[in-house]
């Protein structure tokens, strides 16, 4: 598959998939086209060449109705011009289940208070979403992801505003939903969180996946290769990496 923008390329040769119950990680350094990719995944910009299948059918035959039932997003922390309170955000998660001009039901303001409460943001619910930090809005993005409730969950550098313990959180909650059957494909900036939860990582570079495999190719001198730096410099901080939690 090609990727790009109008008659631009930015990437060529792409061929991945992910199965239910699967978290496939995206590594890449800035430009690579990674975000370029998931809109193209998600039918926001048409593949300049090859095609998009869920679930065995091409992208295009789904609407967008379907889709939203099928498929989560959760992009790099967008600007909120509006003064959402954080459980009415995340209520949005559940418009692929309400029907036209219907209110949300008790079960879904249950669903969007558990999401909540499982990101450690609950107690934030009435909050405007613009008088919240940058990493509780992210916190509130990824709730409003779980409370849609779809089978496929994608992740544009879900942990990048987020501080340690609130990555782990994130973390341990991409793990349950692989317990669950859901399908995770995640980009990030932080080999170690690959490390934690993939099951598969692939490497983005100029718009080429030029490696994939299990988490044993995180190497240093692979990253050293993918990010253009010096392989001492990744091989000091590989002893940080740590286990992978299961």
């Amino acid at each position: 598959m090609a990727i790009g923008h109008r008659q631009k390329r930015v990437g060529e040769g792409i061929d991945l998939m992910i199965r239910s119950g699967e978290v496939l990680c995206l590594l890449g350094p800035n430009g690579s086209g990674k975000t370029t990719l998931f809109r193209t995944l998600l039918g926001v910009l048409p593949a300049l060449s090859g095609s998009v299948q869920v679930g065995g059918r091409p992208l295009r035959e789904w609407s967008r109705a379907e889709l939203a039932s099928r498929i989560a997003y959760v992009p790099q922390s967008p600007a909120m011009p509006f003064a959402f309170t954080l459980e009415e955000l995340v209520l949005m998660g559940r418009a692929a289940h309400v029907g036209p001009f219907a209110q949300p039901s008790p079960h879904d303001c249950r669903v969007a208070a558990q999401a909540l409460a499982a990101l450690g943001v609950g107690h934030l619910a009435a909050c405007a979403c613009t008088e919240v930090s940058g990493g509780e809005r992210q916190l509130a993005l990824i709730a409003r992801a779980l409370a849609q409730e779809a089978g496929i969950l994608i992740l544009d550098e879900p942990t990048s505003s987020l501080d340690f313990g609130n990555q782990l959180r994130v973390l341990d909650c991409i793990g349950a939903l692989r317990a669950e059957g859901v399908a995770v494909l995640m980009s990030t900036h932080q080999p170690e969180h690959a490390l934690r939860v993939a099951d598969r990582i692939a490497f983005l570079r100029s718009g080429r996946i030029v490696r994939q495999g299990g988490p044993d190719v995180v190497a240093p001198r692979a990253l050293a290769e993918l990010y253009g730096t010096d392989e001492a410099l990744v091989a000091a901080g590989m002893p940080g990496f740590g286990g992978r939690a299961r």
